[in-house]
């Protein structure tokens, strides 16, 4: 984060102490220490005490956070339909089975549902990762971990990609299908 930089820079420019600032914005020292170290955010009211005392905008006092804090909320998006997908994908196959054999065909209903879902999920999350420019795995991992993309390593990665997501949806469309099968036979 930028925000805690960019107070020490501006207090010390003043010759401030992390005590002198507290007193002039009405917080403790430890507040002052804690936004510093990037432990804690201050608040709005907080913010604009800053922007006055250090003449500088909101914005110039928050400018590398936002895009940070834009980050971070599309990598937990990421991580949260990810799950959906992976819990929806599971519960679509145990299903099938079950559901078919009580109700026939229309017991088809709710697996299709949870499998609509997932794939609703994956959508979201191809337009996230087409968006944040992340095609390869270990971009995903660095966009998700918040690390930088070494792009070279990502074109090396990229030769392969169509090789693997290709085995890839092989392999989970034969293990879904026998999966599938199983409980169909098991359910009947």
């Amino acid at each position: 984060m930028e925000l805690g930089n960019q107070i020490r820079i501006h207090r010390t420019a003043r010759g401030l102490s992390q005590e002198d600032l507290a007193e002039k914005i009405y917080v403790s020292r430890q507040t002052i220490s804690n936004w510093e170290t990037d432990r804690t955010y201050p608040d709005v009211q907080s913010l604009l005490l800053l922007s006055a005392l250090f003449d500088v905008t909101i914005d110039e006092l928050v400018k590398g956070d936002v895009k940070t804090m834009r980050e971070t909320v599309e990598a937990n998006k990421m991580n949260k339909l990810g799950w959906i997908m992976l819990v929806c994908v599971v519960l679509c196959v145990a299903l099938i089975g079950p559901c078919f054999s009580m109700w026939g065909f229309p017991g088809l209903v709710l697996p299709f549902a949870l499998w609509a879902v997932a794939m609703v999920s994956a959508v979201i999350v191809d337009r996230i990762k087409k968006k944040n420019d992340v095609k390869t795995y270990s971009e995903i991992l660095a966009f998700m971990e918040g690390k930088p993309v070494d792009r070279e390593k990502a074109a090396r990665e990229r030769k392969n990609h169509l090789v693997r997501k290709t085995l890839l949806v092989i392999g989970f469309g034969a293990c879904g299908g026998i999966i599938a099968y199983a409980s169909l036979m098991l359910f009947s």
